[in-house]
């Protein structure tokens, strides 16, 4: 199968609830758990500005990026160095090394959302991390509305839920790769969050794995963004709305680049109850010990 099988729809469009794109978002969602949106009104030049700011955060040395580090915090906010995480279910490090920016938190925030930290040794980092995460978290929540018309809710059903949410920003740098015996930079994984929204990177290399087994590519597209279902939106629609596996590979390693990319992953507030929203069923977990079982799975504690 081929890239054009992921739908891309326009987010005036979505913002305007036009029947017929909605209709087109249920489709993706069911068949895809993927789609990639156009006309999203992000400032290019806030994007370029933002890839700039990520690679100069990379290139500092390790010493320097390692004082950022919060393991203990499972790498909450921060940095994340370089062969860390691990996808579930896998034994191999995936081939990144990132950073996480939160929301601004104040006091009506839920105290176990940490605090942002601030890269003393670049100008305007942490501001073009802080206005990205706006930018996305705006662009995530009116997303979610779609998601609730196809549901039958409320278009501001999720507000509640991630208004105060623990979003973050991810910063990844994949360095070229050397070894022609492993080609995945990220091996086959689910995101743990409702939504995510992909800045397109600059290298191809996401696929998404299809109903039927094999692996469609998503062309890399500095201009659209690409959207998915995570595995806390599929629980709470029980699978109605499905979170699809992905993976970042390299087919050609004798050519290998460095990868940049800048994932939103749109979370609640830690204490939602993670139960239906579909039907009667009991069972629940709250979105705080949803993600916690998840990063110590991930190995990111």
């Amino acid at each position: 199968m081929h890239h054009q099988s992921i739908p891309e729809l326009s987010f005036r469009l979505l913002k305007a609830k036009d029947a017929e794109t909605i209709a087109l978002l249920k489709q993706a969602l069911e068949q895809y758990g993927f789609f990639t949106i156009t006309d999203h009104g992000l400032d290019d030049s806030l994007l370029e500005q933002s890839y700039e700011a990520s690679k100069n955060f990379f290139n500092l040395p390790l010493d320097i990026k390692n004082k950022y580090a919060q393991p203990q915090f499972a790498g909450a906010r921060g940095y994340t160095h370089f062969g860390k995480e691990t996808a579930l279910g896998e034994s191999v490090a995936d081939l990144k090394e990132f950073w996480h920016h939160g929301p601004e938190t104040d006091a009506s925030f839920d105290a176990r959302i940490h605090s942002n930290l601030s890269v003393a040794e670049l100008n305007n980092f942490n501001q073009h991390c802080a206005e990205l995460f706006q930018q996305l978290n705006q662009l995530g929540m009116s997303v979610l509305e779609s998601i609730a018309l196809i549901l039958n809710k409320p278009e501001n059903f999720f507000d509640s839920w991630v208004a105060k949410g623990n979003s973050v920003l991810r910063l990844i740098h994949y360095p070229a790769l050397t070894d022609a015996s492993n080609e995945l930079r990220a091996r086959p994984h689910e995101d743990i969050n409702l939504i995510t929204l992909l800045v397109g990177a600059e290298e191809s290399g996401l696929e998404v794995k299809s109903q039927q087994g094999g692996w469609i590519p998503i062309d890399a597209k500095s201009k659209s963004i690409v959207c998915n279902i995570g595995d806390m939106m599929q629980l709470v629609t029980r699978s109605k709305l499905k979170s699809t596996t992905h993976r970042v590979v390299d087919h050609d390693i004798k050519n290998s680049k460095p990868r940049y990319s800048m994932p939103f992953f749109l979370h609640p507030s830690p204490e939602i109850m993670l139960n239906s929203i579909v039907d009667d069923s009991p069972e629940s977990i709250s979105a705080h010990e949803f993600l916690d079982e998840r990063l110590k799975a991930i190995k990111l504690y």
